[in-house]
């Protein structure tokens, strides 16, 4: 997969694209990010991108020429990028949305600033708009950083074992269940008896119910979305009488 990513400030890319797991995956050439900076497609000597606002008001708003120069220069290879532009006013960024860019072969992200992008680049020149939440950044940098994170991890080969993905949190609507490590026991608080047991399919009930349980208590937003089975309420009903249980006898639980 490729994603190209447009922007006034490339170096901003430079460190956290080169590390950790999509780094890897850079290496490895399952996927490949190229960062253009869009003053270089500006039409004066001084690179001028940035213009006040028609009708008045604060700031300066991201002139369309400059961003359409660029992309026309990428949409005349192939395949052509489907085209993101990272905006407040886009559709919130969700693990499905990742998901159905994680399918795309190529993906361009204009990456905003100042008071925002002239209105005609979202309009006429891209496919879709997307918002990492509903608070101010400086631009739309950090945004497409989020963005290539997640979409990453989800194409094929990137994290290895086929079942992590699928097995974290938001990739069903349901929260992950709590994790342990070694010291078994630290401070005084001792990782749950369940996981040490060894009996797997026991194990799968316990994390499914906590999961369910921390979605419900966590993210109601969530779970009122979630569709429950048969098992997974039987489930939940057993990790509330247990969470009911630890906090009876004092412990202030997770």
């Amino acid at each position: 997969m490729i994603f190209e990513i447009l922007t006034l400030f490339p170096g901003m890319f430079i460190g956290p694209l080169n590390e950790s797991i999509v780094g890897k995956a850079r290496e490895r050439s399952l996927v490949h990010v190229r960062v253009h900076n869009i003053r270089d497609y500006a039409f004066d000597r001084h690179q001028v991108t940035d213009d006040r606002p028609f009708g008045g008001g604060e700031g300066m708003v991201m002139k369309p020429e400059p961003i359409v120069r660029a992309l026309e220069g990428l949409q005349r290879e192939f395949p052509a990028p489907h085209v993101v532009l990272m905006s407040p006013q886009g559709r919130l960024f969700n693990q499905r949305i990742a998901r159905e860019l994680s399918r795309l072969p190529r993906v361009a992200l204009i990456c905003g600033r100042y008071e925002g992008v002239d209105e005609r680049v979202g309009m006429y020149y891209a496919q879709d708009e997307i918002s990492i939440g509903d608070y101010v950044l400086t631009g739309g940098e950090l945004a497409a950083m989020v963005l290539v994170d997640a979409v990453t991890r989800l194409i094929p080969g990137v994290l290895g074992n086929a079942e992590s993905a699928s097995m974290e949190s938001f990739s069903e609507s349901v929260l992950e269940y709590p994790q342990y490590t070694r010291p078994q026991v630290f401070e005084g608080h001792a990782v749950p008896e369940i996981l040490l047991s060894g009996h797997h399919e026991a194990i799968r009930r316990w994390r499914r119910g906590q999961a369910l349980l921390r979605t419900k208590v966590r993210r109601p937003d969530l779970f009122d979305r979630f569709e429950p089975t048969a098992e997974d309420l039987q489930l939940l009903r057993e990790a509330e009488e247990e969470d009911e249980r630890i906090r009876g006898s004092g412990y202030p639980g997770c």
